[in-house]
């Protein structure tokens, strides 16, 4: 609530945001504004997506920075929890109750009366497909139907600030279609939505507002094109088992987009390149034509987990810090929220994806 009266905006704003387990190390030094709109949270397993989201729910208190949502830390204050709609990634619910018991009880939890509880724990059930399902106990849904119960809990109080952390995980394609499709229309009604995944394709299904984490820092941010240039940016290398590598070597150097070439033990060679494609079809021509035999082709760059190494080591070098988590800890002491307000992100408008942003590496 602001001094004049009324709500503050659908926000959810990071200034040298960390969270550390004794020591190991969740969040590190993130800064970001997140305005109404959908935004996807995109990265590999581990590297601090739900440890942030948690913050954003008031479920964590951060260890440093600061997190503000609707304009208060959200730790420990009604006023603001009220505001959020939290999906989680855990799969914790009572299986002993029906789903519109489930339902119901959550939206009692929210404030509303019995009467009201049951009729909208109803009709979010039914608008999430599960009328037909919503008298039978939750321990015998499957594990989409479970992901949707979750999800009309969620949003069953209408919250300005809605968390899904990996919401998509074990649904089929009609439901994926039906989450995707209300969770667009909650974020066109005003709300600011945070969407967790390590699937591209998924947060790209959703909202062009895309920012990378990993090892608990935003190393890229951008619209889905611009992450896609990032991607193409990344130098990949392909690995040839061969029983002749040093002969393919050779034939390999005249081909275009090869930058390096260098031979892991005595039966595999590695190409350094921009251009997979290129080397993905000329290997097994040149072999053909060469009488080489090629066991295997494959790259250990095919991975998000990839990206995001090659992503956090180039805000490293960029900025000539340290490596890893450490290349965050110098810099500017920590400044509050309101002194340091980081540049605002809105649903519309997005910037070129960048790395080693201010709160992670200055």
């Amino acid at each position: 609530m602001s001094a004049d009266g009324t709500q503050a905006e659908a926000t959810v704003r990071a200034v040298r945001l960390s969270k550390w387990y004794g020591p190991v190390v969740g969040v590190h030094g993130l800064t970001l504004e997140l305005g109404p709109g959908a935004h996807g949270l995109l990265g590999p397993n581990g590297s601090g997506k739900t440890t942030f989201l948690r913050m954003c729910a008031g479920q964590l208190q951060p260890s440093l920075g600061e997190i503000k949502v609707c304009g208060g830390a959200p730790f420990a204050n009604p006023d603001i929890l009220r505001r959020i709609g939290l999906c989680p990634e855990v799969d914790a619910m009572y299986d002993e109750l029906t789903g519109l018991e489930l339902v119901t009880f959550m939206a009692e939890l929210a404030g509303f009366s019995r009467k009201d509880a049951r009729d909208k724990a109803a009709a979010e059930l039914d608008l999430f497909g599960l009328k037909d399902a919503m008298e039978r106990r939750v321990g015998g849904y499957s594990r989409g139907m479970r992901q949707r119960a979750k999800l009309a809990q969620a949003v069953i109080h209408d919250p300005d600030v809605l968390i899904l952390d990996e919401p998509l995980t074990g649904t089929d394609p009609v439901s994926r279609a039906l989450i995707l499709d209300i969770v667009r229309k909650k974020a066109k009604a005003g709300a600011c939505v945070l969407f967790s995944t390590h699937v591209l394709h998924e947060v790209e299904a959703l909202t062009e507002s895309i920012l990378l984490i990993a090892r608990g820092q935003l190393v890229a941010e951008g619209t889905a094109t611009e992450i896609r240039d990032v991607l193409s940016e990344h130098p990949h290398h392909v690995r040839v088992e061969t029983d002749r590598p040093r002969d393919l070597a050779r034939a390999l150097v005249e081909v275009e987009g090869i930058h390096a070439l260098r031979f892991l033990g005595d039966s595999v060679v590695e190409v350094e390149t921009h251009m997979p494609d290129a080397v993905y079809t000329r290997v097994p021509e040149l072999a053909l034509s060469l009488g080489v035999k090629v066991r295997s082709l494959t790259s250990p760059d095919a991975s998000l987990e990839a990206l995001f190494h090659y992503l956090v080591e180039r805000g490293t070098r960029a900025t000539g810090t340290g490596s890893g988590l450490d290349a965050s800890s110098s810099g500017a002491p920590y400044r509050p929220i309101d002194d340091a307000p980081p540049p605002r992100r809105g649903s519309s408008k997005t910037k070129s994806p960048t790395t080693a942003p201010k709160g992670a590496n200055s």
